[in-house]
């Protein structure tokens, strides 16, 4: 086994803080331009484009000092201080935020892939929460960062590391973008059939496009197809809330007798995973029953975890399972979402209920569509979650792997 050189972060890297506030105001946003990374946008290894801010490239200009370049790494000042952006060449040239750090190594004998993996293992992780300073949330500075300890051997010995585990991550990108491909899909076939109404006619021709018969529908002010009904969403479905548990009795490890306990931001990342004692009272879902943010991305559809759900989400019981991918696809999509999180931003805090659901209506197919459509997306949803559970394994095998190979446990053949 190789030596390992022992030293600090601030030695083997230069580390500068985003921009002041007062040189970038929310004002300054555009809706195209160039990324800015935000704490918020700092995900485990990677950027977040669902949440980022643009700025224009004039401001880009002004700002250049807090650009990146490929290899660069990100962290946040405040907060979830512990992950950092691992910036990829697909990422370079994007802004440095107001409340995050730049780390861009200086010395020849680190890879910064390397570095980037070492930073990501628990021991790290946990020293920087441990020295981050602030009572009430973390934050980090130059000065904290800089001190880091780090440990490297050889770039031969990197370079291998880096091998094997680049290989795991980017099998867990793949299944990721198949999964994105897949939700793609599933909208546009639900875009298909009950926006355009080009469902397969009983040739397996488009059904509106070959001329099928429409009926104008007074409610929807639009044409449906004849002998197509339009109800209360309502009638298809109820609101089911949970109780929410002292936080006394989390606990973080699988226990008999407890179940998952599903939270909004489980659903972005498995760092949290909580357990709640089971109780008669709980409302538990399984993987492909349908829930709802009721706060903060409120109208967020959601699936795929098995448990009970906290009080910031909501289940959409679907009377008739045959309905269950319809209704779950009626309400993810962009206009059902957009109305719902518009409408229940009437105080400061959005809080979504069955009363926000109330005012919607829904086509009702006939019972033929509605057999096809449940039979080809259930098959879509098995693959993204057989996909998801790859992920996790994979996960876990890196997670596994990465302590060792980190501290010089385990070592790679040439």
């Amino acid at each position: 086994m190789s030596k390992w050189t022992k030293t600090t972060l601030g030695k083997i890297a230069d580390i500068i803080t985003g921009p002041f506030g007062s040189q970038l105001h929310q004002s300054d946003y555009v809706k195209r331009g160039i990324p800015i990374v935000m704490p918020q946008d700092i995900g485990n290894r990677n950027i977040n484009y669902s949440t980022i801010n643009y700025v224009s490239e004039e401001d880009a200009t002004r700002l250049k000092r807090y650009s990146t370049v490929t290899n660069d790494i990100l962290y946040a000042r405040r907060g979830d201080v512990e992950k950092h952006a691992f910036v990829r060449a697909k990422d370079a040239g994007v802004l440095c935020g107001t409340g995050c750090l730049r780390v861009r190594i200086n010395s020849n004998e680190v890879e910064s892939a390397f570095l980037s993996f070492y930073l990501n293992r628990e021991e790290t992780r946990k020293w920087l929460v441990t020295h981050a300073v602030g009572t009430n949330m973390p934050n980090l500075n130059t000065d904290i960062l800089s001190d880091v300890p780090i440990a490297y051997p050889t770039l031969k010995e990197q370079r291998k590391i880096v091998k094997v585990l680049n290989c795991l991550e980017e099998r867990i990108v793949l299944n990721e973008k198949i999964n994105d491909n897949l939700e793609q899909q599933a909208k546009l076939i639900y875009d298909y059939w009950f926006t355009q109404f080009d469902f397969p006619d009983e040739n397996g021709k488009p059904y509106c496009s070959s001329g099928g018969k429409m009926v104008w529908d007074e409610q929807l002010k639009r044409n449906i197809p004849e002998n197509w009904n339009v109800v209360p969403l309502l009638k298809l479905v109820s609101w089911e809330s949970n109780s929410q548990p002292p936080k006394s009795e989390f606990v973080y490890e699988p226990k008999e007798g407890y179940v998952r306990f599903i939270q909004n931001r489980d659903y972005d990342s498995d760092t949290h995973i909580t357990y709640i004692p089971r109780t008669k009272n709980l409302s538990i879902v399984d993987r492909f029953d349908i829930l709802m943010d009721k706060y903060g991305d409120a109208g967020a559809v959601r699936y795929g975890i098995e448990g009970a759900f906290n009080v910031a989400l909501g289940k959409i019981c679907v009377h008739n399972p045959n309905y269950r991918e319809y209704i779950r696809s009626f309400l993810g999509s962009d206009g059902i979402y957009k109305f719902l999180h518009n409408s229940c931003m009437a105080s400061t805090r959005a809080s979504l209920s069955e009363a926000n659901l109330a005012i919607l209506n829904v086509v009702v197919p006939d019972e033929k569509i509605i057999l096809d459509y449940e039979n080809f997306l259930q098959k879509i949803r098995v693959s993204i979650l057989k996909n998801k559970d790859e992920t996790v394994e994979l996960i876990n095998l890196r997670d596994w792997l990465l302590p060792m190979l980190m501290n010089g446990q385990a070592t790679i053949a040439d």
